[in-house]
Order: structure tokens, then sequence, then C-alpha cells
């Protein structure tokens, strides 16, 4: 099979690999841009992308804002003409902020999950920046084309996240426990109908981009064969040199089995998928591990209730200090480093 590119809002991906937001930091300008520079889409996780910055403990938000910039015009750096955007959650504090300071900065697109992406059409108003909302049915997709129909706008493009992939996940826990939910396929299936009837209505092209399990070649022929334009890939990028996380976190996939790998209830509600470390261990035989530092990440959360901080969790693990680590479901047939170059070739099967 022919691997095509990907095109969508008027941009051009030789090769049809999004890599996947993955925060805190595990997806910076080093990884996103080694991507883009590869033919791919580039994805900046907008999850405390300025954790590093010297200010923020006393001041998250400032901090984040001014690292979006930087982190865009490091990878650009890398990747002069490549595509290069930012993910963000829809459940953040200062969400519209941190759009709009990505648009401002010259992001190509906005990803964007964690929740329904309702506003970001109104957000983008004005701008040519691409919107892609992440999705895992029919039903999310079909709330969030009502709203952003509103503002004369329609997605470029939208990521189906199966059941597979890592970090949160847009199933309930019970049924990832169960294993009572639809498959990637299902998934993919139901939203391409539904896709087709807004392109034949509108005259335009929506790409859809099926994500959450995709490991090889085969996957990604698999579901191009189903009608996919690309794939999200997100695991398979973080055991390689460029991945910007800490070497502890990436031999963390490298040495984990199947039966490390587990599905959790994290502290923002949502089921996700992770490894289980130390730090995981510690939270589940002793209830709950007290707050030190709220980062306001969220506004539902409670840091005096909380389970854990899961900031300063992911913010631990990415730094090289035992914390909370995020994988996808395939994360332990991972046996070896790689380059970004190296990933790409093999997924495309070159």
């Amino acid at each position: 099979m022919k691997i095509p590119a990907l095109c969508f809002g008027g941009l051009t991906a030789r090769r049809p690999i999004v890599q996947g937001g993955m925060g805190v930091g595990v997806s910076l300008s080093g990884l996103a841009g080694a991507v883009a520079a590869s033919g791919g889409v580039g994805t900046i996780s907008g999850i405390h992308p300025g954790y590093r910055e010297a200010d923020f403990q006393e001041n998250p938000f400032k901090a984040n804002l001014r690292a979006i910039g930087k982190e865009l015009e490091k990878a650009k750096e890398t990747a002069p003409d490549g595509i290069i955007g930012f993910n963000f959650m829809t459940v953040m504090n200062h969400y519209e902020e941190y759009v709009r300071e990505a648009i401002t900065a010259g992001a190509d697109f906005i990803v964007s999950g964690a929740g329904l992406p309702v506003a970001l059409a109104k957000i983008a108003a004005g701008s040519d920046v691409r919107i892609l909302p992440i999705v895992s049915s029919l039903r999310a997709l079909k709330l969030i084309v009502k709203n952003w129909l509103r503002h004369g706008r329609l997605p470029d493009a939208v990521v189906v996240e199966g059941p597979l992939a890592g970090g949160h996940l847009g199933f309930k826990y019970s049924d990832m426990q169960a294993g009572t939910f639809l498959p990637l396929e299902d998934c993919l299936t139901d939203v391409l109908g539904y896709v087709h009837e807004l392109e034949e209505a509108h005259g335009i092209k929506i790409p859809v981009i099926a994500g959450g399990g995709v490991r090889n070649h085969a996957d990604v022929e698999r579901l191009l064969g189903l009608g996919a334009s690309g794939v999200q890939v997100g695991t398979r990028f973080v055991a390689t040199e460029e991945c910007d996380a800490a070497p502890s976190f990436k031999t963390a996939y490298l040495e984990s089995s199947t039966a490390d790998i587990k599905i959790i209830e994290s502290p923002v509600g949502l089921a996700a998928r992770a490894i289980e470390t130390p730090f995981l261990q510690r939270a589940e035989r002793e209830g709950r591990i007290p707050v030190q530092k709220c980062y306001q990440c969220m506004g539902h959360c409670k840091a005096a209730e909380t389970k854990y901080c899961i900031s300063q969790a992911l913010i631990d693990s990415v730094s090289g200090r035992e914390g909370l680590v995020f994988c996808g479901a395939h994360a332990a047939e991972i046996n070896r480093l790689s380059t970004v170059e190296q990933v790409m070739r093999e997924l495309c099967g070159e």
C-alpha cells in the first residue's frame, strides 16, 4: 500500500503521521520539531510547557504563556517548513488564554480534547489557525460541530482516539476496567460516516486521523484502509533520542512489561493508562499523597481532597524523578531507543 500524504487546512505533511501531544513536557520543541522535520505533524503539549522556567513555581500561568512562544520558536528552528501546533486540554484553567497565545505565536494548528472543545472555534475566530477536535465517539463530535457552526467553522481535521491510547482517555473508568468499550475501528467508522455527510453538505474536505494503540506499519495500513487519512502516534515516539523527557522516563518504557501497564482513575476524574511505578504503588497503598504545591491547573480540583497532584507527579517523572508515567497500551513492546526518523520509516513501511 502506498502511504499517502496528509492534507488538512491547506497544509500538507508528506508522511501522514501526527505525533500526539504528551504532557507534562514529554513532547515539547525537541520531539515536535523532529517529527515535523521528518515530514510528519509535530505537536507541542500545552500542559505546563513552562515547567522548566525559573519563575514557574511562583507564577505557573505566566511561565506557561512565555514558554508557548519559546517552544514553538525552537521547534520551527528545527523544522522551518514543518507543520507544528499545540495540544490543549479543555479542562485546563486559562484554556482560552493559552490557545490565544499559541495563535499569536504562529502555531499552525490547535488540537484539543480531554473534554469537549466547544469554545475553540469562537476563540480561534478571525485567525487562520487550523482547529482539530479529539473525540472518542460520534456523539461528542456532533456536539462540537453544532457549536462550531455557530461561529462559521468546521474542523480542519478530526482526531478519533480509541481506548488503547496513553494518558487520559475518552472512556469511562468502569468501561475500561470491564473492557466494555468501542474499539477504535468502530469509533472511526462511525465518525467517518458523519464526516462524509459534512463534506458533502459544505463542499469541503475534513480528514479523519485515527489514534490510540498505533504501533507499526500494519496498524497504519489497516486504519488507512478503513478510511482514515492519517494516524496519531504518541507512545512510539517516547523512546526516541529527540523526545523531551528525561532518560529515566524513556527507560520506564523500555523496561516495562505488559503486566506493568495499568488503567487508573486519575485525580482529574478521568480514566487513564500508565506504567505501574513506585509512585503509583505508593498512591494506592497510602490512599492519598498530600499536595505540597497547587499549580491551579483546573478549577474543579481541590488540593485538600485530591489523591495526589497530577501536575507534580507528571513534572517529577519527566524530570527524572519518581512520578506518574503515562503510556499507551503497547508500551511494553518497545525494547530499544530509536530516532524519530527511524520510527517514521517503520510506521510508513519504508
